[in-house]
């Protein structure tokens, strides 16, 4: 399918979801749980208040979906705002309870064994310490194009910037996590043979 289909398609899902079609909003939430949720689960790093957290997202979708308008940005766009506001929402409520956010627990992976997740829990826990160190902007970007699996252009308009600006956002937060792990080697990466 082309990208022009692709908008074509999602265009006429959103609109027939705008009127309250309950099949056009399954499909909104069939095609967009999985990112929100890998995006939510970046920024939060507990799988069950990403859960929660991405079910609220929807909730606000559902709500507001019948207010959207289309400008240039997609529907994607304004879906990842109010997926960045409920996790910015979060965090005060969490701050003003004293509760900081854990680390990721748990991750659906089907066909890893037992010594692979672990080895993959340890990695994203160690990226998920290190993400903390970066700017909000350098973790939202990373959060967006690599948790949620945006496209530049799309974490782009769900951040209000330009494309070149997101990519030089990036490749800064790319180049400071590997800084940071170059400067403190992680566990996981010592494998015996």
């Amino acid at each position: 399918m082309s990208p022009s289909a692709d908008v074509d398609g999602e265009r006429a899902v959103v609109d027939a979801a705008k009127t309250g079609d309950e099949a056009a909003l399954t499909e909104l939430y069939r095609l967009y749980y999985p990112r929100v949720y890998r995006y939510i689960l970046a920024r939060m790093g507990n799988p069950y208040d990403a859960e929660d957290l991405t079910e609220e997202v929807f909730l606000r979708v559902l709500d507001a979906i019948e207010r959207f308008q289309w400008r240039e940005a997609p529907f994607s766009a304004w879906l990842f705002r109010i997926a960045h506001n409920a996790v910015i929402s979060q965090r005060r409520k969490e701050g003003a309870r004293g509760r900081s956010s854990p680390l990721i627990e748990a991750l659906p992976v089907d066909s890893q064994g037992p010594e692979e997740m672990v080895e993959n829990r340890l990695a994203i826990n160690e990226i998920m310490k290190a993400a903390e160190t970066l700017p909000e902007a350098q973790r939202r970007v990373i959060g967006l194009r690599f948790a949620a699996g945006l496209t530049v252009a799309e974490t782009a308009r769900a951040m209000g910037k330009g494309e070149g600006n997101v990519k030089v956002i990036q490749h800064k937060a790319i180049a400071k996590l590997r800084e940071i792990f170059v400067q403190r080697p992680a566990v996981y990466g010592k494998r015996r043979v």
